[in-house]
């Protein structure tokens, strides 16, 4: 275990000395998915256990006992923008797991006005089109016992699409790596988000350029990158089960969000920034689920000076019922800080509600 945790310590090393690169890209893929897991602040690294966990930690999926399906929809931005997740995964034997996943958080019916003002100067709303600004992400996952007792192993191979109506298009391509190692009654769980660094290629249209350029006389429009490089992340977390009376069990999991880059984070410096969030699953008899989460701790500076530290918590509640899970959350209930808050839903299904009875 020492020496899988030491090869994917070196990817990182590797990958930040030999990069420069922005401080957020495709950042669409770091919102999350499953209103549990929101619920619960996105602390669910070390427990994540079934289809979701293609997102979460891939080496989760060898915890599935049969075929699944998730699917979720949020609307972001007083519903400006679009959130979709879809998902399905299943056991190979009983060494190996995979899923398929995709993901796209899009702004549709943008106005195009670059052509509004005509050649004589006029205005004519004919001329306004209506396109789209959509972040697309195809995510393989796959798990697999290493031989090792109690070591689960997964990783992800990403796919991105990234287009904005017919004026650029992108291509990238990433991996993640994802550990979960039991020890007596707790559970730990590392997560290595693009570990080689993930590439975006970008296809601009010269033609298209030149009339945002020339939409506004006097402004100078340049051209943007035509390569983003999206540097690693680590999310480590450490997760454990109570048992109480009356089939009453709590899940309680603390995670830690490690970037490396400076950022408002709790804790932040020029080589890395780490922010905690917990999450905590309380659950009757495998029927009825209340959860509850704090993350996203944030140093904001203020306007008349000085710095205050936000939070997010957040609320969640889930049914399950025969291979059917219905799950809400409602994400930063106290308006701790200027992020709106989110009511999101989703579903996850066993495919063996779809199976007829021997």
């Amino acid at each position: 275990m020492n020496k899988l945790i030491a090869v994917i310590l070196l990817f990182f090393v590797v990958s930040l000395q030999a990069q420069v690169a922005r401080k957020y890209s495709n950042e669409f893929l770091n919102i999350g998915v499953d209103a549990a897991a929101f619920g619960m602040s996105n602390a669910v690294v070390a427990s994540s256990s079934d289809v979701n966990s293609g997102y979460w930690n891939p080496a989760g999926l060898l915890n599935l006992k049969g075929k699944q399906i998730s699917l979720m929809h949020a609307n972001y931005f007083a519903n400006i923008a679009n959130y979709d997740y879809a998902a399905f995964a299943m056991p190979i034997d009983e060494k190996s797991a995979f899923s398929l996943s995709l993901i796209r958080f899009g702004v549709d019916d943008i106005l195009d006005t670059t052509k509004l003002i005509d050649a004589d100067g006029n205005i004519n709303y004919n001329n306004i089109n209506l396109f789209s600004a959509a972040d697309y992400a195809f995510t393989f996952s796959y798990a697999r016992n290493l031989g090792i007792e109690n070591l689960r192993f997964g990783a992800n191979a990403k796919i991105i699409r990234r287009i904005i109506g017919d004026f650029a298009n992108s291509w990238g391509f990433g991996f993640d790596v994802g550990l979960q190692y039991d020890y007596k009654k707790w559970t730990f769980g590392l997560m290595a988000r693009d570990i080689t660094t993930t590439f975006n290629t970008w296809d601009i249209d010269q033609e298209k350029l030149e009339d945002i350029q020339n939409a506004i006389p006097g402004e100078n429009q340049e051209a943007p990158e035509e390569t983003e490089i999206t540097l690693p992340k680590l999310q480590l977390g450490i997760a454990r089960t109570f048992t109480f009376k009356h089939k009453l069990t709590l899940l309680t999991e603390l995670d830690f969000d490690i970037r490396f880059t400076e950022t408002n984070d709790l804790i932040a410096s020029s080589f890395a920034s780490i922010t905690p969030s917990l999450g905590l699953q309380l659950d009757y008899n495998n029927l009825v689920f209340l959860r509850s989460g704090v993350g996203n701790f944030q140093n904001v500076t203020q306007l008349e000076g000085g710095e205050k530290l936000n939070v997010q918590p957040n609320l969640g509640l889930g049914f399950h019922y025969k291979g059917i899970y219905v799950d809400y959350s409602l994400t930063n209930i106290g308006k701790t800080d200027e992020v709106f808050y989110s009511n999101i839903f989703s579903l996850k299904l066993d495919w063996s509600i779809f199976q007829k009875k021997q």
